[in-house]
C-alpha cells in the first residue's frame, strides 16, 4: 500500500454465468483504478462465459482469467482469492450489478476506520433488476448485525457484498474440506482476529432469479444443523493459526 492509497483485488468465481456476466463486469470495471484487479476463476461451463471474458481480458489487463478447478463454488472462489494480490479483497458474483463508486467507498472506510472486513447493504432486485416487493434490502431481511454466535446462528456474512484486507487469508485459507459456505467462514474468522464493520449504504443491486448460491436458500433443520457443526469444528481445528493471527 502506498500512503494513503489502497489497491484493490475483486475476486469473481464463474460457471455458467453468460447470462448476466457482461452487465456485472460493466459495472466492475468503470469502477477500477490502474492498479486494480480483477481476477476471475471460471469452472468449467456449457455457455460462452469463458469466450465472453477472454474478449474483456483481451481489452483490458486489469483483468485475469484462470481455468477453474470444476469442484464448486467454494473452490473455484479459493482459486481466485489464492490469486489476489492487492491490499483488500473484494468478493463477486457473477450475476449482480455494482452501484457506482462501491469501490471508493469501501476504500474509504478502511483508510478511516480500523477494520478487518466490511459488510455493505444491498439492493434485492428480480432477474430484471426490479426491486422486490416482499424485501427491501439485505441487511433488513437479515436483520443484520455483527457478533460472532449471533452469526453462527443467523449469518449476514454474503461473499457480494463483502471486502476485507489481504491478510485474512493468511489464517482464512485453505478453506476447511467440510466448509458450508466461504463467505461465513471470512466473516466469523474476521470477527475472531479483528474488527468488523456492517456499512449501511446500498452498494450493489442483488439479483436473485432462483438460481443463486447464496443466503437467500434455505435448507432442512438437520442440514443446518450439521452446517453449523462443521463450521465450529472448523473454526476449533483452527484456533492455532487464529491466535498467531491475533498477535501479529
Amino acid at each position: 500500500m502506498r500512503s494513503g492509497v489502497l489497491t484493490a483485488s475483486v475476486a469473481m468465481a464463474v460457471y455458467n454465468g453468460e447470462k448476466y456476466l457482461q452487465e456485472q463486469l460493466i459495472s466492475i470495471l468503470q469502477q477500477l483504478d490502474r492498479e486494480d484487479e480483477l481476477i476471475v476463476s471460471v469452472d468449467p461451463s456449457s455457455d460462452n462465459s469463458w469466450a465472453l471474458l477472454q474478449q474483456y481480458a483481451k481489452e483490458d489487463s486489469r483483468i485475469r482469467l484462470l481455468k477453474g478447478p470444476g469442484q464448486g463454488v467454494i473452490a473455484n472462489f479459493s482459486n481466485a482469492l489464492q490469486n489476489c494480490g492487492n491490499d483488500i479483497i473484494f468478493l463477486c458474483d457473477q450475476d449482480d450489478v455494482w452501484v457506482h463508486e462501491k469501490i471508493n467507498k469501501i476504500k474509504k472506510v478502511f483508510l478511516e476506520q480500523n477494520v478487518d472486513l466490511i459488510v455493505h447493504d444491498a439492493l434485492i432486485v428480480d432477474k430484471s433488476l426490479n426491486p422486490d416487493r416482499s424485501e427491501t434490502t439485505f441487511f433488513a431481511w437479515r436483520k443484520s448485525k455483527d457478533g460472532f454466535w449471533r452469526n453462527i446462528m443467523r449469518n449476514s456474512y454474503i461473499g457480494c457484498c463483502m471486502a476485507f484486507k489481504r491478510s485474512l487469508l493468511d489464517v482464512a485459507l485453505p478453506f476447511p474440506k467440510d466448509l458450508p459456505m466461504h463467505d461465513q467462514w471470512l466473516g466469523l474468522l474476521a470477527e475472531l482476529t479483528g474488527e468488523v464493520c456492517f456499512y449501511p449504504e446500498i452498494l450493489i443491486k442483488y439479483r436473485r432469479h432462483g438460481q443463486n448460491v447464496s443466503a437467500s436458500q434455505h435448507s432442512g433443520i438437520m442440514q443446518m444443523v450439521k452446517w453449523r457443526a462443521d463450521l465450529v469444528t472448523a473454526l476449533l481445528k483452527r484456533w492455532r493459526k487464529v491466535r498467531r493471527y491475533r498477535r501479529k
